[in-house]
Formats: structure tokens, C-alpha cells, sequence
């Protein structure tokens, strides 16, 4: 492996399962140091011994400006700068219109737009100049899906987010850009279908046939996005949305 992120430091809020860990895990076969967060502690203290050495977790919720003073507070102690920032921590639930609670729309907007805003505006001092803010958004973001209006809002405004970030930004040359996945295996995706093995590979083969290439995508895939983002190899893309959904919403 070229190891194209070796000597950087990383953060990736969101990382002790699913599409954050397998980034982390990702930036650490390059070679940079990673924080990864995460809500639970016994998840994200399993995650810190699937990455190894290089790993350090911090637990904490994204949408809670305490623990993002926190988190920062250690990366500022422990390695001073942050020259990759993958935004990854959100999550939802469905619900169509007709039902939808007030309790499920904060907790929508405050883990999908208010946690990524301060997320990264608590980091801009200790980003350095030119360093790559990935965001995690999804595809659902540019098309209708039943009884998931509020998630799908929330997810197009991060999309925003990057471009308008990139603007504000651009006297320091850092890229903003987004990552949208369509169904991905993660522990996430499966949890809609409840707790039902037998329901949960149904959804899997559902969601397999609206595919193009014909099955949900790995968490791995979407890493792999990311990394190309992260490192050198992208210095020219900023602003931009890179589906990584296998044509779902393309064709």
C-alpha cells in the first residue's frame, strides 16, 4: 500500500461502526494517526482494538457542543493539528408525513446538520491550511423515498454545507467535499428493518434489486472514496458530491 496519508492526523466523528470505521481503519493502513468518536463506549473501545496502535477513541455525541470541546481538546493535546476531518456521525429514522414527531425531527437535524456544523466549525483552529473536511450526506438527498422526508432534508443540507464551506474557506485552501452512499451494509441500514435477522436480509435483498449493479454496497467502498479525498491524489476536487451508491440514483 502507498501509505498516501502517512504523518497526517485525522479525526472521523461516527467511527466505531459501520462506513466510519471502516474509513478509520482505511486512514490507518495510510499511515495517519486517527480519533475516532463515537456515543457508546463498548463500541467504540471494540473499534480502537480493530484499528490497533494508531487508533485513539474518544467517546462523544456529535450534536453535544460539551463533548465536541472535548474531543477537540484532546486532539489539540495529543497531536496538535488535524489535517484530515471526516465528518461521518448522524443517523435517522423513518417516519412518513402524517406522523412525524417533533421529538424525530430535532433528533434528525440535531445529529445530521447542527452535529456537522459545529463539528466543523469547532475544528477550523486546528486545521491546518489545506487540510480535506469530507462530509457523510446520502443519496436520498436528491430523490424521493417514502417516509424518510426528514432524514433526506437533513442530508441536503449538508450537501449545502460543502459548498458554501468551500467559499468561506478558500483563503486557507480547504476542500470540502461530500460523500453520498446509497445502501451500504452497516449496522445502520439494517436497524430500519428492526431487530429480525430474517427482516433484515429481506431489506437487504429489497434494496439490492433498486441497485444498477445489483447489491448493496460495503462499507469498504465508501473508505476507499474516502481516503482518495483525504489524501494528495484529490488536491484539485473541492465543493463537489461523490455518490457511492452503484448507479442508484444516477440512472
Amino acid at each position: 500500500m502507498s501509505r498516501k496519508l502517512e504523518g497526517k492526523i485525522a479525526v472521523v466523528t461516527g467511527g466505531s461502526s459501520g462506513i466510519g470505521l471502516a474509513t478509520a481503519k482505511r486512514f490507518a493502513m495510510e499511515g495517519a494517526q486517527v480519533f475516532i468518536t463515537g456515543r457508546r463506549k463498548t463500541e467504540l473501545d471494540k473499534a480502537v482494538a480493530v484499528i490497533g496502535a494508531k487508533a485513539t477513541g474518544i467517546q462523544a455525541d456529535s450534536s453535544n457542543l460539551t463533548d465536541l470541546n472535548h474531543l477537540y481538546e484532546r486532539v489539540k493535546a495529543e497531536a496538535g493539528r488535524i489535517d484530515v476531518l471526516y465528518v461521518n456521525a448522524g443517523g435517522g429514522s423513518m417516519l412518513p408525513l402524517g406522523a412525524i414527531t417533533e421529538e424525530q425531527y430535532d433528533d434528525t437535524f440535531n445529529r445530521n446538520v447542527k452535529g456537522v456544523l459545529f463539528t466543523v466549525q469547532k475544528a477550523l483552529p486546528l486545521l491546518v491550511d489545506g487540510a480535506s473536511v469530507i462530509l457523510t450526506s446520502s443519496n436520498v438527498s436528491i430523490k424521493g423515498t417514502p417516509a424518510f422526508s426528514v432524514y433526506s432534508a437533513s442530508k441536503a443540507a449538508v450537501r449545502n454545507f460543502a459548498r458554501s464551506w468551500t467559499l468561506d474557506l478558500k483563503s486557507r485552501g480547504i476542500r470540502v467535499n461530500v460523500i453520498s452512499p446509497g445502501p451500504i451494509k452497516t449496522p445502520g441500514l439494517v436497524d430500519l428493518a428492526g431487530p429480525d435477522a430474517a427482516q433484515q436480509q429481506d431489506l437487504l435483498d429489497y434494496m439490492a434489486t433498486t441497485v444498477p449493479l445489483g447489491r448493496v454496497g460495503d462499507p469498504e467502498e465508501v473508505a476507499s472514496v474516502a481516503a482518495f479525498l483525504a489524501s494528495s491524489d484529490s488536491s484539485y476536487i473541492a465543493g463537489t458530491e461523490i455518490f457511492v451508491d452503484g448507479g442508484q440514483a444516477q440512472v
